[in-house]
Order: C-alpha cells, then structure tokens, then sequence
C-alpha cells in the first residue's frame, strides 16, 4: 500500500469513528499512528501536539494535517484533512437539511470510549514524558493550572511557560546535537509564503465582514479549538442576524453526536445560511487558515527547534503537554463521559480492549456506541 493509500485508509476510518471531540483524538491518533503504524514516536508527537496548541485553529485538525505532511508531503497533508474532516462536515449539513437535533443514547456510550482513549494516551505519554521528578512536577503543575484557570488562553499560557521552565531547567539533560526533525522540511517559499498568505486572508476577512468572512476570522483567532469556537461564531453570525439562536444552539448540539472536528460546526451553519454550496464554503472558509498556519509553524518551529536550548524548551513542552492532556481527560471528557455506572464500566471495558486486547478504535468505537444503545 502507497503512502497516500495508507493516509486515506487510516484517516478515512477515523473520520468515521473518531467521536468525543479534539482531546479523545488526539488520544485516537496516538493509538493508531505511534503505537499501531509506528509513523512517530511519542517525543516527535508531542511535539507535533505542542505546535497545535501554540496556533490558534482546530488543534486536532492541524495535528492531523501535520501528520500527514510528515507522512506524505503536502498531498499527504491534504489527503489527512479531507478523509477526517468530510464525514462531519456532510452529516452536519445533513442535519442542518433534513432533522433536528436530538440525543441519542449511542452517543453516551461513545462519550464514555472517549474517557478510555484519553486516559490510555495520557498514561502513555506519562511514561515517556513526565517520568522525572522535574518534568511529572511541570505535567502535574501545568494541569492544575488549565483546571484553576479555564479559558482558551489558559492553554497557550501554559505552553510557554513549561518550554521557559525547561529551557532553564533540562539544558544541561540536553544533547548538542538535535535529533531527526519529527516533520518532513517544509520548503522556505511555502513556510514564509503561507504566514503571508494567512496574514492577507485575515486582514480582508476583518475589512470585509459578512457570513464567510467570519469563518475565517474564527478559524485564524481561536485558541483552544473545539468549544472554545462557540461565543466566537455566535457573535459573528448570530448577533448580526446571519443565523438565528435556535438553529445556531441546535446546531451546536448535534456536533456532540457526530465523529470528527468540532469546527465541522461550521458545514451545518453554513447549509442554514446558503445551502450545499453555502457548507461547503463556510467548511473552506474555517479551515483554511489552520492549513496555512500549520505550514508556515512547522517551517518555523524546524528551524528553531535545532538549538539546544529550544530542545531543553521543548523537553518542558512535552511535560506541559501531558498535563495538558490530563486536565482534559477530567474535564470535559470525563465530566460528561461518566454519567452513571454503565457508562463507567463501558470505559473500563475500552481501556481493557485498548491497553490490553490492542483492538483497533474504530471497533472500540462500534462496540461502544452499540453498548451505549442497549444500557444507557
């Protein structure tokens, strides 16, 4: 199988199955491209996780896209985003279309796989990033600190803050010589020309206004991602009338039920507004900066990352991550996960297929839903 066979493959199936939102993906990812297809190790994912945090956009879309250039070059990068992104984006305009909004009791058992998956990367990454007194400190530190201070900027603070702390702290741990760059190079036209690019497309995105240019605006200014996108969009689509707040809230509660990024919020407002063309527009619109800022800071973050002191930062990043990442697995993804003891023992029973039976996430997933369906 040819790399972009194999991109198309693994992405297609997780476009499918990757429910819980942008923390249980990540934990998704890990599953299947450090553990199972070996494309990376964990330092070199944390690293690719660190630089999403650090850009604003879908950060599990941008972890996505750079996986997928690392794999396979830019066709590989877009190859990656479109089979994880399409599922969401087509049954968010279908619900727009054709159904209201509902809950569903599968949706619960898929909200409790999404416990399982975190939990299994977060005690992985643990093991090799935070198994120091210094660095479990950072990761312990780091999320608390999300948890006592919740809001998008939280998240970057603390990103820098643990790469000053090791940069200060893990230098003298830290070889000269940096190892192999965890992401295929990014050419110097691409890099430079993207962050020009992504800087135009905003400024007469701001001049502008309008429905479509507010998707740019918010896919190029939230940090945090996922929810985080909520007051946002609201603000720009519906106090200018563009959107109702009934179907904007319906909306944003049938995201909760379908696989894939939070962002694909926008296909479904977009389908209200203007129809198939207007969701695929409104999809274009709020994606396309991530792609532009993914390039232009892997370019940038290759070229900084070979100083020795970036790599002591970085040593500190990959703590922050991880505490980042446990933060997470409390809140929101366990707080909403776990709603009784049927959806405890549904988790229980993931984490055993996944750290234990190696089964795949997609069948995690399947089962989970089905489990959901029949006990919740």
């Amino acid at each position: 199988m040819n790399r972009i066979a194999e991109i198309a493959r693994s992405f297609g199936v997780l476009g499918f199955s990757a429910f819980g939102g942008p923390t249980a993906h990540l934990g998704y990812f890990r599953t299947e491209f450090v553990e199972r297809r070996r494309w990376l190790d964990d330092r070199q994912y944390s690293e690719i996780v660190a630089l999403s945090q650090l850009l604003p956009g879908p950060g599990s879309s941008q972890v996505g896209m750079m996986l997928g250039y690392h794999r396979a070059g830019f066709s590989g990068m877009a190859i990656a985003w479109l089979m994880f992104t399409w599922p969401s984006l087509a049954l968010m305009a279908a619900f727009a279309l054709l159904f209201d909004a509902t809950s569903a009791s599968w949706t619960l058992g898929l909200l409790a796989a999404a416990v399982a998956v975190v939990f299994h990367a977060v005690t992985g990454m643990a093991r090799s990033m935070a198994s120091t007194p210094r660095s479990a400190t950072i990761a312990v530190a780091s999320g608390i600190a999300v948890l006592a201070l919740p809001n998008a900027f939280t998240h970057l603070g603390v990103i820098i803050l643990a790469g000053l702390i090791g940069a200060f702290s893990f230098n003298s741990l830290i070889d000269a010589t940096p190892p192999p760059s965890p992401l295929r190079a990014i050419p110097a036209w691409a890099g430079i020309g993207s962050l020009v690019v992504f800087l135009g497309a905003l400024l007469g995105a701001v001049i502008m206004g309008g429905f479509y240019p507010a998707f740019i605006q918010a896919g190029s200014t939230v940090f945090g991602g996922g929810h985080v996108v909520l007051p946002l969009l609201e603000k720009l689509v519906v106090a200018p009338g563009f959107i109702n707040e009934t179907d904007f809230l319906s909306g944003y509660s049938a995201a909760q039920a379908v696989p894939g990024p939070m962002f694909s919020f926008a296909s479904y407002l977009g389908a209200i507004y203007g129809g198939i063309g207007g969701a695929v527009l409104a999809s274009l619109a709020i994606f396309f900066p991530a792609a532009l800022l993914s390039i232009s800071g892997m370019y940038f973050w290759g070229r900084w990352r070979k100083a020795p002191r970036i790599q002591a930062a970085v040593t500190g990043i990959n703590a922050g991550v991880v505490g980042l990442l446990g933060a997470a697995l409390y809140d929101p993804v366990f707080t909403h996960g776990i709603t009784s003891v049927s959806a405890l023992a549904i988790a229980a029973v993931c984490w055993l297929g996944l750290a234990h039976w190696k089964i795949p996430p997609w069948a995690i997933a399947a089962g989970a839903a089905l489990a959901g369906w029949v006990l919740l």
